[in-house]
């Protein structure tokens, strides 16, 4: 029997968040509706001019791919017609986008990553949109930086699409986690991975080896111990260079996924709003695990919206053995 996202979100409202009445399924329709849109815009990139740099930079200082605007008009445009939003997070804007809406309506604050590894577009390397959403809990008619600024751990909701050889949508509202594959002939996304669980072990570290001369030692040495076969199993190296596709991998078949501080970025490089947050949720949901290098991503208050974080994520095998390397390296300086 096919089960579309939409009447499983239904289903898992009705279950477990009655008093919900339909306005979260409609919100989330809003997400699938632009992802659809997104890869629909992807599918014709070699046809279409919509390759290539825009000529601008986002507040991150990066070079905004056509693709890049694109997908964020997209999810602001269909999100922003939903009363139930209050306030939208960009990667791509500086600044939340708020509206006006009571706290009865607008109930919920959304953070999204549009298009992350928009820069490998170019060589049809796998690309995708990250999300996360929160409550509001302020009952005041204006809302507030307090408000934006929740730990990992109120989160609701968080997903990715990831647009490859087949574009699928991966869920969790913290009762398990799903995947959903687009059919297009119907133009609907099915339920292909039902309830998926991240293996306790994995046999791929994904991370980028050209920097890692300038990872701090705890990292080096624990990459050294994956390479020497010091964990008991013999792993292999994978990475992408577009997170959803390194994440996506890394759940389905265990292993770890590494972005330490680097000299270029001493605080790491992903941001921990509307990338580290939504997908240390789905790890963990799935039964795995993220950090920073030391503290639980899920628990890390943000100070500001664009805030950067190291990044430590997969099965919780993995994980473990970076902590326990990393408090060796901690006692031995």
């Amino acid at each position: 029997m096919i089960i579309t996202a939409q009447q499983h979100i239904l289903r898992q409202q009705e279950q477990y968040f009655p008093e919900a009445g339909g306005t979260f399924s409609w919100m989330l329709s809003g997400i699938t509706l632009a992802t659809k849109m997104i890869q629909a815009k992807i599918r014709q990139a070699g046809l279409l001019d919509v390759l290539g740099s825009a000529g601008e930079t986002n507040v991150q200082g990066e070079t905004q791919q056509k693709l890049d605007v694109y997908a964020n008009q997209a999810l602001l445009h269909c999100l922003g017609l939903r009363d139930s939003v209050a306030i939208l997070v960009s990667e791509e804007n500086e600044e939340p986008v708020r509206f006006e809406r009571a706290p009865e309506t607008g109930k919920y604050i959304i953070f999204f990553d549009p298009l992350d590894g928009s820069s490998n577009i170019d060589v049809n390397v796998s690309v995708g949109t990250i999300f996360s959403i929160f409550r509001r809990p302020s009952k005041s008619d204006q809302t507030s930086m307090s408000e934006v600024l929740q730990p990992g751990l109120r989160q609701v909701a968080a997903g990715y699409v990831v647009y490859g050889s087949s574009t699928i949508l991966v869920y969790t509202a913290g009762r398990g986690v799903f995947g959903f594959t687009l059919d297009p002939e119907i133009g609907a996304y099915v339920l292909s991975h039902d309830n998926l669980r991240m293996p306790q072990h994995g046999n791929f570290y994904s991370v980028n080896e050209a920097q890692a001369h300038t990872f701090p030692p705890q990292y080096q040495q624990y990459l050294a111990n994956l390479r020497n076969g010091e964990l008991g199993r013999t792993y292999s190296s994978r990475y992408v260079g577009s997170l959803v596709a390194d994440f996506h991998r890394t759940i389905l078949k265990g292993g770890v996924f590494l972005y330490p501080p680097t000299n270029g970025y001493p605080q790491g490089k992903l941001r921990l709003l509307y990338e580290a947050n939504p997908l240390a949720f789905i790890a963990e949901q799935a039964g795995g695990a993220a950090i920073d290098g030391q503290r639980r991503i899920l628990e890390i208050q943000p100070g500001e919206i664009h805030q950067r974080t190291p990044f430590v994520i997969g099965s919780k095998a993995e994980v473990e053995a970076f902590e326990q390397v990393s408090q060796r390296t901690s006692v031995s300086r």
